[in-house]
C-alpha cells in the first residue's frame, strides 16, 4: 500500500488493532466550515477531525455551538483572551485600592474583592462579633462611604468587578450601585457579578446567617434587581471551588454545582421570574487541581452537561442559556508550606489547565498564598504567569487545541456521567437544598476529602516536598500581614460616619427594610435605599437577623 492510500477504519470495538490513517486537509465533512485564517493568514486555526464519526457533532461539536464542549465562543482566545482577574482584598479600603491600581498598571483586566469575615457574616468592625477579624482575609466593608474608598479613581462603568460575598450580597450590590449613582453613573452601564451562591455555604464554608428558605428569597430577589436594575450584572455565580477546596472530586465539584444551580432556577422560577432572561445571567465558579488532563476535562464535561440540564429539566432549548460560563482559580488547597516555589509551578500548571479547558477568566495564586495573605510581589508573580500563558505559550492560537485527543474525550465522558451521579445522589436524599441544610452534601465532600488525605499520607499520592523530595533547607517567605491598626482605624471612621449622618432618616429606611422583609416586597430595593442613606453592613443584617432569624447547624450530618 502505498503512503498517498487510506488504509481502511479500524472498528472501534477491536481495540487491540493498531492502524495508522492518512488524514488530509480536504476532507473534510460536507457542510462543515473550514478554518478561517487568523490575523497572520494561518489556516489551521481550528482543528477538526476528518472523518465521519456519527457522534462528532453531538457529544463535542464546534467552539461556540451546541453542546458547547469544544467552548463557548466561536473564536475562544483567537478573538478576546480570558479576563484576569486576581483575588484581591485586605485591611482597609484604601489599603486595597492602592493594590488594585497596582494590579491594574501590571496588566490585570478585571476586579475580583475580597471581604473579611465581619463583612461576609454581616457585622460591623465595632461589633463585638467583629473582635480580631477586621481586614484580616480581605477588605473592611462597613457603609457606602468604604466602598467609595475601595474603588476611588476608578470608572466603574469601564472595569469588571466581581464580588465573592453571599449572605450580606444584596448590601455589598446595594452600596457599589449606591456610589455609581453617587458619581452619576448608570447601573444599566454596570458590568461585574457577584457571588450570591448560599446553598455552597451551609455544604462547604460556613459564611451563612440566615435559614435556607431566607437565603433563597435574598437570592432570587437579588436575581430581579439585577434584572430590572443591571442587566449587565450576573446576579449568581455558582460555585464549585469552595466544596473543591473542602475535597469534593472534579466530578462531585460539577454535579453539587449544578444541582445547587438547578435549585436557584426552581426558586427563580416560583417567584415569577422569567428564566429566559435570567439564566443567560447565570455564572460560575470552578477550582483548579493538578491532574491536567482531568481539569481540562472536567470543563469541557461541564459545558455540555449544563447544556443538556438547561434543556431537559429547564425546557429551554435557547443556544445562549445552554452556555457555561465560568471563572476559574486555582486552588489554595494544592499550596504547600513547604518549599513555596514549587507553588509556582503547581499554580501555572493549573492556570493553562483551566485556559485549555476554556475558562472567561482566571485568577492565580500567589505562590506565598499557603503561608497567609499572599504578598504584592507574590501577587504580581501570579499574573505574570497568566500574561505568560496569554502571550507566551503559542496555546491562544488554536481553538480547543485538546480536542480529539482520545484521553481528554475518554475523561470528558467520565466526569460527565459521574457528575450526573452525583446529581441524581442528592436527589434521592432531598435535593439540593435539603442536602445542603441537612449536611448529607458536606458528609459525602468530607468522605472524598479523608480518601484523598489518607493517600497523601499512604504516600500513594505524591506531593513534592511535603511526602516525597523533602529537603531540610528551606527558603525564608515572611508572612504577609494587614496593618495591625486596621481595626482601630475602621472603627474610628466608622463612629464619624454614623454622627455625620441623618440618623432619623437611617431609623425610618431600616422599619422599612424591616416591613419589606417581614412581608413580600423585593428586599434588594430597601437594602439598597438604606445603603444610600447611610445604613451599615450591620444595621442593615441586624434587621434581617430579627425577621429570619439564624440558620441551625444542629441538626447533624446524615
Amino acid at each position: 500500500m502505498s503512503t498517498n492510500q487510506r488504509k481502511e477504519r479500524p472498528d472501534p470495538s477491536k481495540n487491540d488493532e493498531l492502524i495508522d490513517i492518512e488524514l488530509h486537509k480536504e476532507e473534510w465533512r460536507e457542510g462543515l466550515p473550514k478554518p478561517q485564517p487568523d490575523r497572520e493568514g494561518r489556516l489551521d486555526l481550528l482543528e477538526t477531525p476528518r472523518n465521519d464519526e456519527a457522534t462528532y457533532l453531538d457529544k463535542i461539536g464546534f467552539p461556540g455551538r451546541l453542546p458547547f464542549t469544544r467552548g463557548v465562543y466561536e473564536s475562544m482566545y483567537s478573538g478576546q483572551l480570558w479576563t484576569m482577574r486576581q483575588y484581591a482584598g485586605y485591611a482597609t479600603p484604601s489599603e486595597t485600592n492602592r493594590r488594585y491600581h497596582k494590579l491594574l498598571e501590571t496588566g490585570q483586566t478585571g476586579l475580583s474583592v475580597a471581604f473579611d469575615l465581619p463583612t461576609q457574616m454581616g457585622y460591623d468592625s465595632d461589633q463585638p462579633e467583629a473582635e480580631g477579624e477586621v481586614g484580616r482575609v480581605g477588605v473592611s466593608i462597613d457603609g457606602l462611604w468604604d466602598m467609595d474608598e475601595l474603588m476611588a479613581n476608578i470608572d466603574l462603568t469601564k472595569v469588571s468587578t466581581s464580588m465573592t460575598i453571599n449572605a450580606t450580597a444584596a448590601i455589598l450590590l446595594g452600596m457599589y450601585a449606591g456610589i455609581a449613582s453617587l458619581r452619576n453613573q448608570s447601573a444599566a452601564d454596570l458590568s461585574g457579578t457577584v457571588q450570591n451562591d448560599i446553598l455552597k455555604e451551609y455544604v462547604s464554608r460556613g459564611t451563612f446567617i440566615f435559614p435556607p428558605k431566607h437565603s433563597l428569597r435574598l437570592t432570587v430577589d437579588l436575581m430581579e434587581y439585577c434584572l430590572d436594575t443591571l442587566p449587565k450584572w450576573n446576579p449568581i455565580s455558582v460555585s464549585g471551588y469552595h466544596m473543591r477546596e473542602a475535597g469534593a472530586t472534579a466530578a462531585q465539584e460539577l454535579g453539587f454545582t449544578f444541582g445547587h444551580a438547578m435549585a436557584y432556577a426552581d426558586a427563580a422560577a416560583k417567584g415569577g421570574l422569567d428564566l429566559r432572561r435570567l439564566i443567560p445571567r447565570f455564572s460560575f465558579f470552578f477550582g483548579v487541581h493538578n491532574n491536567f488532563l482531568e481539569e481540562v476535562s472536567k470543563f469541557r464535561a461541564g459545558r455540555r452537561l449544563w447544556a443538556r440540564l438547561v434543556k431537559d429539566r429547564l425546557g429551554i432549548d435557547d443556544a445562549s442559556s445552554r452556555r457555561m460560563r465560568f471563572h476559574a482559580q486555582t486552588c489554595g488547597s494544592t499550596l504547600t508550606a513547604q518549599q513555596p516555589l514549587n507553588n509556582c509551578s503547581r499554580t501555572t500548571l493549573q492556570g493553562l489547565a483551566a485556559v485549555l479547558g476554556g475558562t472567561q477568566s482566571l485568577h492565580v495564586n500567589a505562590h506565598d498564598e499557603a503561608l497567609g495573605l499572599p504578598s504584592e510581589a507574590g501577587v504580581e508573580f501570579a499574573l505574570r504567569a497568566q500574561q505568560i500563558i496569554a502571550y507566551e505559550s503559542g496555546v491562544c492560537a488554536t481553538i480547543d487545541p485538546l480536542a480529539g485527543s482520545y484521553a481528554v474525550e475518554k475523561l470528558t465522558d467520565r466526569i460527565e456521567e459521574e457528575a450526573l451521579e452525583a446529581m441524581d445522589l442528592v436527589d434521592s436524599n432531598g435535593g439540593p437544598v435539603e442536602a445542603a441544610s441537612s449536611g448529607f452534601t458536606a458528609s459525602r465532600i468530607a468522605d472524598s476529602a479523608y480518601e484523598t488525605q489518607r493517600s497523601i499520607e499512604r504516600s500513594e499520592q505524591v506531593v513534592v516536598g511535603v511526602n516525597r523530595f523533602v529537603t531540610d533547607s528551606e527558603p525564608h517567605f515572611p508572612p504577609f500581614s494587614p496593618p495591625g491598626d486596621t481595626e482601630f482605624h475602621q472603627k474610628g471612621k466608622l463612629d464619624i460616619k454614623k454622627r455625620e449622618r441623618d440618623t432619623e432618616k437611617v431609623r425610618d429606611k431600616l422599619s422599612l427594610l424591616e416591613d419589606t422583609a417581614s412581608g413580600t416586597g423585593n428586599i434588594c430595593e430597601a437594602i439598597a435605599s438604606c445603603c444610600l442613606d447611610g445604613a451599615t453592613v450591620g444595621e442593615i443584617s441586624d434587621k434581617l437577623r430579627k425577621v429570619f432569624g439564624r440558620h441551625n447547624t444542629t441538626r447533624g450530618i446524615t
